[in-house]
């Protein structure tokens, strides 16, 4: 179980393949969608997909991925991807980055270099980090997933073993959104010895998924409206969510043979769930989106990574420990404003040691991505007072 080092490299022939599914695509009809009220607008789609066959640079996009040190293993016959980027200095403390769907682990792209080189990007040196970020089991190329089981729970242990028994760092710090978020928080509940830390973006209690959704009466006065729209989110939002859970394998027949068609089913989350405003250029260059499709589309994990969902669902959340909280480690949390959903301060105080919460107007779902700049101050200062335990352990 030794990492090996690893390139992105798509051959050629997938890449032909691929301009032969665009310029073959059977379009459907498209009507009274021009708000998106019922899925990805066609006029968008055409355009995006125009740009992919005519304009967009995979190779390009290769070259800035493999600027940083990427590696694979084989973690108890699961192969984990993972970035491996050490910090600037004697003292960067170990963080593990963690992503969700639809994201991959190359949201974090805007954050790595000022997390580990602070100082050539304006920052503390003395806030460096040595950041590992994986791709999630059936994500990306932590591929091909052929294990049954492999939840939110499952992945906690395989980080946890990757950064202790793998990396050799004692402890270590943990940062996640979305899935990324409670495979972070299992982190900080299982193993409180390891974990330095946990830092989330939005967050809930780590058995959110057998209750109902938190009464109005949760919510505090200056938490008006996080209610109805965490209400909203789950009745007319969250249909993806239903069929990942239940019958993953029939939706990944089509998205995994349609390449418009899987920009189709990721390109409508990244402008319903980001901070753009109807706009998704305000956040997203088409460039960015594509990559991500991309990643996706090149390893063929749509459907493992929509079978997370599955997953998590049939295992549902059983606790290690009858601690008084969920969760005892120091624990920080960023709400923004425009995020899908959210649970209040009040119940997440109940199940963790929140010691951060940070409200911010700006930025949605795919935070690292849409506004890096204010994840990685979150996270400097979040871990700065923990800094002085990491270098006790050295």
């Amino acid at each position: 179980m030794k990492p090996e080092p690893f390139a992105i490299h798509a051959e050629q022939a997938m890449l032909d393949e691929l301009g032969r599914r665009l310029q073959a695509t059977r379009w459907a009809d498209d009507i009274a969608n021009d708000d998106w009220s019922s899925g990805t607008n066609a006029s968008y789609l055409r355009e995006l997909a125009d740009y992919w066959l005519n304009h967009f640079d995979w190779r390009a996009q290769e070259r800035t991925i493999n600027a940083y040190p990427h590696f694979r293993i084989l973690l108890d016959g699961m192969p984990i991807h993972f970035i491996h980027q050490k910090g600037v200095g004697d003292h960067a403390m170990p963080l593990i980055l963690t992503h969700g769907w639809p994201w991959t682990f190359w949201d974090f792209a805007k954050v790595i270099g000022p997390l580990t080189d602070p100082a050539a990007h304006g920052g503390d040196p003395a806030d460096a980090f040595d950041v590992i970020v994986p791709s999630l089991p059936g994500f990306g190329y932590s591929s091909p997933l052929r294990q049954s089981g492999v939840d939110a729970r499952v992945t906690a242990d395989r980080w946890r073993k990757l950064m202790v028994e793998i990396l050799g760092y004692p402890r270590f710090a943990a940062h996640g959104g979305d899935w990324g978020a409670f495979v972070t928080a299992q982190l900080g509940h299982k193993y409180p010895g390891d974990v330095l830390g946990i830092h989330m973006i939005g967050g809930a209690p780590l058995d959110c998924f057998g209750k109902p959704l938190p009464d109005a009466s949760s919510y505090a006065v200056d938490e008006a409206g996080w209610h109805a729209k965490t209400q909203a989110f789950f009745a007319t939002e969250s249909g993806y969510s239903a069929e990942q859970s239940t019958k993953p394998q029939s939706l990944a027949y089509g998205l995994h043979d349609s390449p418009v068609g899987l920009a189709a089913w990721l390109v409508e989350k990244r402008r319903g769930w980001s901070d753009c405003d109807g706009d998704i250029a305000r956040r997203f260059t088409k460039d960015e989106l594509l990559t991500s499709i991309m990643i996706y589309w090149l390893t063929g994990t749509i459907g493992t990574s929509a079978r997370y969902y599955y997953e998590n669902r049939k295992a549902g959340w059983q606790p290690s420990h009858d601690g008084t909280r969920m969760v005892d480690v120091p624990t920080g949390c960023l709400k923004l404003e425009a995020d899908v959903c959210h649970w209040p301060r009040s119940l997440m105080e109940a199940n963790f040691n929140l010691q951060r919460w940070t409200r911010s107007a700006e930025g949605g779902h795919f935070a690292p991505a849409e506004v890096p700049d204010l994840v990685i101050a979150e996270i400097r200062d979040f871990f700065r007072p923990l800094r002085r335990t990491q270098q006790e352990d050295q």
